[in-house]
């Protein structure tokens, strides 16, 4: 059979802090190696060991803010002190190469790429078991202080009521659950037909015989 070219998922994993999803994404990016991890702009100084271009694309204030500008970005956030953003032309270029895009972000920025993709992505929400257990996750970090462990159990809540603006929603009580049924999702999108381009012109090949 004639391999049919396949255009690239654009794949968002929201959920609150404590909710496994830092884990799941690093365990998706292990195993399949189609899928990458969308590389930001930031303002930032860059640090030691970090590379331009793999763990960010370093720019100025001035050219960050041009590229916003220029429209140029599907998502952007000023956090900390520093603009952070997801840049249009290296999502489509690698989804045109039939790449997966994977993009770890909160409600917000994925508001901002729906809006900017028109629909041309995939959403998974991550609910933790219950308040309890995300409690107890944040508490076992042992990095955090009280204070901390209270600010982000105040945003989790808040967080969790946009849960019915994703396609999928999944309640992590397992990881190894949770991640078998991520790559489901993902084996079953890149099945539909609208993600496998010239299918037609096999079809017709097929017909023609």
């Amino acid at each position: 059979m004639e391999k049919t070219k396949k255009e690239g998922i654009l794949l968002v994993i929201s959920s609150p802090s404590g909710t496994g999803k830092t884990t799941i994404c690093k365990k998706l990016l292990e195993y399949d190696k189609n899928v990458h991890l969308s590389v930001s702009v930031t303002t930032r100084k860059k640090r030691k060991n970090e590379v331009e271009g793999t763990d960010y694309f370093f720019r100025t204030k001035k050219q960050f803010l041009n590229l916003k500008s220029e429209n140029s970005f599907i998502e952007n956030a000023f956090v900390f002190e520093n603009y952070y953003g997801t840049l249009k032309s290296e999502v489509l270029r690698r989804l045109e190469d039939g790449i997966d895009v994977l993009i770890d972000i909160d409600w917000q920025g994925t508001r901002q790429i729906s809006k900017a993709m028109r629909g041309n992505l995939i959403k998974i929400f991550l609910l933790p078991p219950s308040i309890n257990e995300l409690k107890k996750r944040l508490s076992e970090r042992n990095s955090d202080s009280i204070k901390e462990i209270n600010f982000r159990m105040s945003r989790a809540i808040k967080e969790i009521k946009h849960y019915d603006e994703y396609d999928y929603v999944i309640v992590n009580n397992n990881l190894d659950n949770t991640f078998q049924k991520i790559v489901k999702i993902l084996e079953a999108e890149r099945l539909k037909l609208s993600k496998q381009l010239y299918l037609s012109d096999f079809v017709k090949k097929l017909s023609s015989t």
